[in-house]
């Protein structure tokens, strides 16, 4: 069972995020258009204050990747209150790979605990599978007291501090709830955790899709877009390893604007699935990610590295667009939704890079190599 509250912080949560100058330049008329899409959108809309209490972009955009995943299991909107306001208290609504003893990510979950492996803890998507999963099997989970369904789920030993942050996730949640508050229920038997609205569960979103490539150069490539080169290998470091093959599997996958996975993925959103399979939680969006891990020279690209360029509406300042470096000259991202996921050369982005984040630091280069790639490298 999960013990709740690792963090040793106090979650009163007022973050504050520096949204200096955002300049909100499209008001959405989400219940209210109080969300907008500023240099720092993203699937929430960016940092911004809603009643009173600032949220970063990372923030906002976990948000919607939880609303998003409800409203396609059609399930209420009092379970996305309570989602959302359980990952307030537990992470401040950040995919963070630390927390009491082997808690992690947005609902510091404890693969210890039967919440599955740290590829599953910390992709977003499917961490809140888990939680719902556990929430609806509760007799009566939606009629119950704020904070009792999140501690029944949770069974945290800080049980108090989940009804206080009802307040700011339903704030958050009215921003970005779509349809009735109460879907028509699946019909029996179902399964609610396959079940999916994705039409519906993508107007959620705050902003438009920004993460397309847009490259100068016109992303017309040299080489094969699904397929790996005759003798390719591997990245030799295990970690590294399992994150490039992870990235290599999902080779020709549609484009899905805020998609983590499994049917498809966004640029960022497959940045981050890569990495949490391989035990390595990354931040939501590219805005975020660009801080992530340390910085990397060309010269110095290793295989697994982030590398970011504008894309099709960002600027070197603030790049929406990224894709891994995987060895051998290649780049595998999540192009648009026009070509999917693909390969291209490096070179093809040289011209555009603004930023190469390392986020593993590779095993000493003397460390006995595998004897074979691990499975999965080739899709």
């Amino acid at each position: 069972m999960l013990v709740a509250g690792g963090l040793g912080v106090s979650v009163v949560l007022l973050v504050t995020a520096a949204i200096g100058g955002l300049a909100v330049v499209a008001a959405l008329g989400i219940a209210g258009g109080r969300f907008g899409c500023g240099p720092d959108g993203g699937l929430g809309g960016g940092g911004q204050t809603v009643d009173g209490v600032d949220w970063t972009g990372e923030q906002t955009e976990n948000a919607a990747t939880i609303v998003a995943r409800i409203v396609e299991r059609q399930l209420p909107r009092r379970a996305a209150v309570i989602a959302v306001s359980t990952a307030i208290v537990e992470s401040q609504l950040r995919n963070i790979a630390y927390g009491d003893r082997d808690s992690l990510g947005l609902y510091q979950q404890r693969p210890s605990q039967g919440w599955g492996p740290p590829a599953r803890v910390l992709n977003p998507v499917a961490a809140t599978d888990s939680f719902l999963d556990r929430l609806i099997a509760l007799p009566g989970w939606a009629s119950m007291a704020p904070g009792t369904a999140a501690q029944a789920v949770q069974r945290s030993a800080f049980p108090d501090r989940y009804a206080p942050q009802e307040g700011p996730a339903a704030a958050l949640v009215e921003q970005l709830w779509v349809g009735e508050d109460n879907p028509v229920p699946l019909p029996p038997g179902t399964d609610s955790s396959v079940a999916t609205n994705t039409q519906l569960a993508s107007t959620v979103y705050a902003c438009p899709d920004s993460g397309g490539a847009g490259l100068r150069t016109g992303g017309a490539g040299v080489v094969d877009a699904t397929t790996l080169p005759p003798g390719f290998t591997a990245p030799t470091d295990p970690v590294a390893r399992t994150a490039v093959g992870y990235a290599l599997a999902q080779l020709g996958k549609p484009y899905v604007w805020g998609g983590t996975g499994p049917a498809g993925f966004d640029c960022s959103g497959l940045m981050l699935a890569s990495w949490a399979s391989a035990g390595v939680a990354l931040p939501a969006g590219t805005v975020s990610q660009k801080h992530a891990g340390t910085p990397v020279r060309l010269q110095d690209i290793a295989p697994g590295d982030l590398v970011f360029i504008p894309g099709s509406l960002g600027t070197s300042e603030n790049p929406r667009h990224n894709g891994m470096y995987v060895g051998h000259g290649l780049i595998v991202n999540a192009y648009d939704t026009s070509r999917g996921i693909v390969l291209q050369p490096l070179t093809e982005w040289e011209s555009d890079i603004t930023h190469i984040r390392r986020v593993h630091t590779p095993a000493p280069t003397n460390a006995p190599a595998p004897a074979a790639a691990a499975a999965g490298t080739t899709p």
